[in-house]
C-alpha cells in the first residue's frame, strides 16, 4: 500500500493491530514527521544531556507545526499574536525531534519503567487530529503507557475518534476560572459556554474521571471564584488541575506578575479539600474581598492533610509530576514536584497562617 497517497481516508480506517511499519505510518501526511517534546522529557529519553532534580515519569509531547497555534490566548508563547520564542510553552523549553526517534525513545523508556504515561498537548491548526489519531495508535501498539490529550476538540466527532485511538483520558483547558476572566484571555476562538458543552459530550464518551481541564491562578479571578468553579468541575465529575500563571516574554501578559505565593497556596489546599471530597466550596469562608479565610474544617482534620504536602504538589492526571513549569528550580515553587520535606512544609504551614 502506498500510504503517502492515502492520507485521512487512510488515517480514519486505521487498524492499530494491522501489520503496518513504522516507516509507513511516518509516511502519511497527516502525521507530522516532527514532534516537540518537553526539555526533561527529552532527558529521560536520553536525547540530550541535563541536570534533573525530579525526572518526569510523563513524557510530555507537543504536535508541531511551523507556524503557531491558531487560538491567540493572551498568556500563551504559542499564541497566534505572541512574539515568543516558539520552543516554549509556559516557561519550558520544548525542542523538536523526529517523531520516530520519540516513539523509540518512549518505547524503551516504558520497558525500563521510567516512563509510565504520556501527555500530549495539541495546538489547533487543520489536520491537528488525523495526527493525533495515528500518534495515539502508535505509542499505545510500541508502550505499555496510559495516554491523555490536552486539547480544543471542537465537536463530539473528534472526541470520539481520541477515545477510538486510544487516548484513556481527555483534558479541555478552561485557563480562565469565570466568563469574564476567560473572555479576557482566551480571545475569540473560544466562549466559556461551548467549553462546557465540550465537557459533556467528552464525559459522555470518556467517563467521570476521566475528563480534565486546566485552571490558571493569577488572571484577575479571586479566590472564591476559583473555588466555585473547582466545585463545579468536580461536581460534574471533571478533575481540575490548578497552574500559576507564568508571565512569558513575547506574551501579551508578559507584564503582569506571578498570584502571590500565599494566595496560591489557599487554593492549592481548596482544590483538594474539594477533590477529595473532604468539604465543599459552599462551606469556606470568605473575606468581603473574596479571600478564603476558613476551609469549613476543624483545624485538627486541616492539620495532617496540610502535613502531608499532598495539596501543595502537581497537579493533574494521575501520575503526573510537570517539574519546574511555573517556576525556577530556585524558587519560589508553585506546585512541587515531588512530597515537599519538612523545612517546605513548615514553610507552607507558616504561609497559610498567615
Amino acid at each position: 500500500m502506498n500510504l503517502k497517497t492515502a492520507g485521512t481516508n487512510y488515517i480514519a480506517k486505521y487498524d492499530a493491530t494491522a501489520s503496518v511499519s513504522l516507516d509507513d505510518i511516518l509516511s502519511i501526511r497527516d502525521l507530522a514527521a516532527q514532534i516537540r517534546v518537553s526539555l526533561g522529557t527529552a532527558i529521560v529519553f536520553g536525547l540530550t544531556e541535563g541536570k534533573l532534580d525530579v525526572a518526569p515519569t510523563t513524557a510530555y509531547l507537543m504536535t508541531y507545526r511551523e507556524g503557531k497555534c491558531m487560538a491567540n490566548c493572551s498568556f500563551c508563547p504559542q499564541a497566534r499574536e505572541s512574539k515568543s520564542n516558539n520552543q516554549l510553552l509556559s516557561r519550558v523549553t520544548w525542542p523538536i525531534y523526529p517523531t520516530r526517534d520519540i516513539l523509540e525513545a518512549l518505547a524503551t523508556s516504558s520497558e525500563q519503567k521510567r516512563i509510565i504515561h504520556v501527555c500530549i498537548q495539541a495546538l489547533n491548526y487543520p489536520g491537528v487530529f488525523s495526527q493525533l489519531e495515528v500518534l495515539i495508535k502508535e505509542i499505545k501498539t510500541r508502550a505499555a503507557v496510559t495516554v491523555s490529550v490536552s486539547c480544543q476538540p471542537q465537536n463530539r466527532e473528534n472526541i470520539q475518534h481520541l477515545k477510538e485511538a486510544g487516548a484513556d483520558r481527555l483534558g479541555i483547558a478552561l485557563d480562565g476560572v469565570t466568563p469574564a476572566v476567560f473572555s479576557n484571555v482566551k480571545g475569540n476562538y473560544y466562549s466559556w459556554e461551548n467549553q462546557f458543552r465540550l465537557f459533556g459530550k467528552a464525559l459522555s464518551i470518556f467517563g467521570k474521571g476521566k475528563v480534565s481541564t486546566h485552571l490558571i491562578v493569577g488572571l484577575g479571578e479571586t479566590e472564591q471564584e476559583t473555588a466555585k468553579t473547582i466545585q463545579q468541575c468536580v461536581d460534574l465529575g471533571i478533575l481540575p488541575a490548578l497552574f500559576a500563571f507564568t508571565p512569558v516574554r513575547g506574551t501579551a501578559l508578559e507584564k503582569v506578575l506571578p498570584p502571590k505565593l500565599v494566595s496560591y497556596r489557599r487554593v492549592q489546599l481548596a482544590r483538594h479539600l474539594i477533590v477529595h471530597g473532604e468539604t465543599k466550596a459552599s462551606s469556606f469562608t470568605y473575606s468581603t474581598d473574596g479571600k478564603i479565610i476558613d476551609f469549613g474544617l476543624k483545624n485538627k482534620a486541616l492539620e495532617p492533610i496540610i502535613a502531608s504536602g499532598l495539596p501543595f504538589q502537581t497537579s493533574g492526571c494521575p501520575g503526573c509530576n510537570r517539574p519546574y513549569y511555573n517556576e525556577k528550580p530556585s524558587g519560589p515553587i508553585y506546585n512541587y514536584p515531588k512530597t515537599p520535606n519538612k523545612e517546605e512544609i513548615a514553610e507552607i504551614k507558616e504561609s497559610l497562617a498567615d
